[in-house]
Order: C-alpha cells, then structure tokens, then sequence
C-alpha cells in the first residue's frame, strides 16, 4: 500500500477555514501564514480521514463542536506566538 493525496487530516481544513473565517489570510502574507499553520497543527491530535462525507454523515455534533473549540484555541496561542515573536 503506498499513501497518496486522498488521505489527509481533517483539521488542516478546519484550521484553514477559520484562518479564512478570521480574515487572517487577508491581513497576513505567506510566511506567516505557513508558520501560523504548523504551530497550529502541532497543537492538535491528528485526525486522518480519506473522505470528507465521513466527517458529515459520521461525526458527533458533540465532537464537531470540541474540535472546533480546539481549533480555536489553537489559533489563539499560536497568533499569540508569533505575535511576541516577531
């Protein structure tokens, strides 16, 4: 078995649609942005899916909602980061 482009972590989308949502990918260029997401991602577990219809039909509203709470938090401390370090 080789691994190819359809397996991927479901919270990359996550953190990209509320980097979107914050307008962050408006006000920041590329390099931050990149370094916004691997710290962002190190603070989350992964969580690997080959379909994104998986997550719709077949995740908790529950756990939609604390990963969505983890997302956030995760952005948080990690503006607050590169905030302090640049």
């Amino acid at each position: 078995m080789t691994m190819n482009d359809d397996i991927h972590n479901y919270y990359e989308k996550l953190v990209l649609e509320y980097i979107s949502a914050q307008g962050l990918d408006i006000d920041k260029d590329q390099d931050y942005l990149a370094d916004l997401c691997c710290i962002i991602l190190n603070q989350l577990p992964p969580r690997y899916i080959r379909y994104e219809v998986d997550m719709a039909f077949y995740l908790p509203q529950s756990e939609r909602f604390e990963m969505q709470m983890k997302v956030e938090e995760a952005v948080r401390k990690a503006v607050e980061f590169l905030s302090n370090q640049r």
